[in-house]
């Protein structure tokens, strides 16, 4: 398991080793001592599956308010997206800025996303799942959205006109977000 820091501080690329032979591969996904080790070790509560059957689907930006804050640890075991996350931490010096990254079943790769970021991911394959741990418990009260093509974000994402749930339609722009929260 190979992990190194992204250019947004607390979030993780990690790249799996998979053992293979003639009848396929074994690989460790999760190993609490290497994770410990580089500082990434959380107690994940919930684990959720994700699939979609159309490519061009965006799912998110989603993320909880305090104290519902999570860190996920994401990766796609079927197709493949790009997985994007936005840091919302008030204090951080990459407030509002965004990175993205492709995870697929064949790059084996996962994202570590600390609290305190919204996270989407858009389909690139006509079937995508997507599995991702989290360290606390979901609250649909506390659960908001930040709009996919927000200028002020300035998401690159390679579609014009995605497929959007009804809720990610009415996501808020960062600008309110900062508005309603007082986060600036």
């Amino acid at each position: 398991m190979e992990i190194k820091e992204r250019k947004l501080k607390g979030v993780f690329e990690i790249t799996l080793k998979p053992h293979l032979d003639s009848r396929g591969f074994f690989m460790r996904t999760f190993d609490e001592a290497i994770f410990k080790g580089n500082g990434l070790n959380r107690n994940w509560v919930q684990e959720n599956h994700s699939r979609s059957e159309e490519k061009g689907i965006i799912r998110g930006l989603h993320f909880q308010l305090p104290p519902f804050t999570e860190t996920k640890m994401v990766r796609c075991i079927n197709g493949e997206v790009l997985d994007v996350f936005v840091d919302l931490r008030k204090d951080s010096d990459t407030f509002g800025q965004w990175d993205s990254i492709e995870l697929s079943a064949e790059n084996k790769k996962m994202v570590f996303i600390p609290r305190g970021f919204a996270h989407g991911f858009f389909t690139l394959t006509d079937i995508s799942e997507v599995v991702y741990k989290v360290d606390n418990y979901y609250s649909q009260e506390n659960e908001r959205g930040l709009l996919w093509n927000d200028a002020n974000i300035g998401i690159n994402w390679p579609i014009e006109d995605p497929i959007l749930s009804a809720k990610d339609e009415k996501n808020m722009t960062l600008e309110q977000f900062v508005d309603q929260y007082k986060y600036l």
